[in-house]
């Protein structure tokens, strides 16, 4: 998808503070940042949302999620972290492309 600034980023075409990458992910650092560890994980396919997956999908989510934990402790998270998938225009999703914020750190307001 031409118009997706993920897709661009993941492509190279707009520059990110990478993290990590893979077959599957791409993951870079949130250029307005939450907290002290904000990043983004990103499948490097592009999705809408979390409405747009479906069985065969399975195994990309999976690879996903289960990278999450790695991923907050390379950056120092060794207490604990957020994760937050948002879906949809009310679900406050700004970018149409499916992605998890990790959140940690200083900074990270308590969730009630």
């Amino acid at each position: 998808m031409t118009d997706c600034i993920f897709c661009k980023i993941i492509a190279g075409d707009i520059p990110s503070a990478k993290v990590y990458e893979d077959d599957q992910i791409f993951v870079f650092k949130d250029i307005n940042p939450k907290a002290a560890v904000h990043l983004l994980v990103v499948p490097k396919i592009h999705l809408d949302s979390l409405e747009s997956l479906t069985g065969e999908h399975q195994a990309l989510i999976g690879h996903m999620i289960l990278k999450l934990p790695e991923l907050a402790k390379a950056q120092g998270l060794n207490n604990g972290f957020r994760t937050i998938i948002n879906t949809g225009p009310d679900g406050g999703q700004e970018v149409g492309h499916i992605h998890i914020h990790i959140l940690g750190g200083k900074g990270l307001a308590k969730f009630n």
